[in-house]
């Protein structure tokens, strides 16, 4: 066979304006997952634009730096759809004078021909031939892109999840990957609160309403709070559920959730629940903050940083 014939790269990267801002292409092959890849910079607080024409690739790049920080990390899905594609796209690319960097998702023919058949689409470039008829087109028309490309990623066998956690790895900032965790006092009277994932019920403990002096006051005050923790039952109970939570917690890391609530609740979400939330949320912040022992983690484990604690109580004040 002879060899391919040889094409023009895109020109170098020129140096980046005033206030320097990224920029990240998202192209590849129909059916490799860009569309998981665009949701998945969304989540990390990229703004994604899907489907541009490459002639709008540098003036969408100037107001990235125009915007003064406003936009600061963009990322362009541009694919076979846009016409013109391989013609325009080097010229595009020689244009952009902020930093940016090209990631191309590719796959086997064979993953690709499943993947457009479970969903019964054709492929946007098969015409009236078969699936891998456009595969093999749109190999070719990205031949000189993926060679130019930073970033290669073949999703054959990767699912969405994995696919997932690359991305995350490669392009999030440690603060956007953080687990956001809610500990959410409630009362049982008021109904369950809906977006809970774990429910806790502290009714086990006495109930401070019963106690005059300590009625009118709430679980984050000091003298309602040494009542809540000095029962039989409190302390232990906290210690054992905040190191219970700790595998759930790395697993949502793992699975690259964002949000988690945690909800404890009590009779009416004024007493226990408030003080137990306030100390289960001193315990989490403790054992976060706290450098994990050097054999904690398997050879070769993913690390991930600690979770923001947020506490937040529902009913308080309510009655």
């Amino acid at each position: 066979m002879s060899a391919p014939p040889q094409h023009p790269q895109p020109q170098p990267q020129q140096p980046p304006l005033e206030g320097e801002h990224d920029l990240l292409v998202i192209t590849g092959l129909s059916g490799a997952g860009r569309s998981t890849v665009a949701h998945v910079l969304e989540d990390l607080g990229w703004y994604v634009v899907d489907n541009l024409p490459p002639q709008m690739l540098g003036p969408l790049a100037q107001l990235a730096a125009q915007a003064s920080g406003a936009v600061p990390k963009v990322a362009v899905v541009l694919d076979v759809r846009g016409r013109g594609f391989s013609a325009d796209l080097a010229a595009a690319l020689a244009e952009v004078r902020v930093r940016r960097s090209i990631l191309f998702l590719e796959a086997s023919d064979a993953v690709l021909v499943r993947r457009f058949e479970s969903v019964r689409r054709p492929h946007p470039l098969q015409e009236e031939g078969r699936i891998l008829d456009g595969i093999e087109t749109e190999r070719e028309l990205l031949r000189d892109l993926r060679a130019a490309a930073d970033v290669v990623i073949d999703t054959s066998d990767l699912n969405v999840h994995q696919l997932a956690a690359s991305i995350t790895r490669a392009f999030g900032e440690a603060e956007a990957t953080r687990l956001r965790l809610t500990l959410l006092s409630f009362g049982f009277k008021y109904g369950l609160p809906t977006d809970a994932d774990h429910v806790v019920d502290v009714r086990f403990l006495p109930n401070p309403h019963w106690i005059p002096e300590l009625r009118p006051l709430t679980g984050r005050d000091a003298a309602v709070s040494g009542y809540v923790l000095g029962q039989d039952g409190a302390e232990e109970f906290l210690d054992r559920y905040a190191a219970a939570l700790q595998p759930v917690i790395a697993g949502y890391q793992r699975e690259h959730r964002r949000y988690a609530t945690v909800a404890i609740g009590c009779t009416g979400g004024k007493h226990r629940s408030v003080a137990m939330t306030e100390a289960l949320a001193a315990r989490l912040q403790a054992l976060a903050d706290a450098p994990p022992p050097s054999s904690s983690s398997p050879e070769g484990g993913e690390e991930h940083p600690a979770p923001v604690l947020r506490v937040a109580h529902r009913d308080l004040g309510r009655e």
